[in-house]
């Protein structure tokens, strides 16, 4: 689904593109996982989010940006 654009995914973090399509994708993302013998587990899940924060960057379906907090010590520097 990473190769039809429908999802993002960096490590353990997914991100669902399809705002239109949501419900249907997350639960084709979780009929795979399944399939595979993967699993998530639910406390850990955060529905509906447009992006995640991974290492000082935050990560959304089309970019990477750096938070605005380190770009503030980068430019004191």
């Amino acid at each position: 689904m990473v190769n039809t654009r429908e999802v993002a995914s960096f490590i353990d973090d997914t991100i669902v593109k399809e705002e239109e399509r949501y419900n249907e994708v997350v639960k084709e993302v979780i009929k795979r996982l399944v399939e595979n013998d993967l699993y998530v587990k639910p406390e850990m899940c955060v529905w509906e989010v447009r992006e995640i924060e991974f290492l000082g960057v935050m990560i959304e379906p089309e970019r990477i940006k750096i938070k605005e907090e380190k770009m503030k010590v980068l430019e004191t520097d």
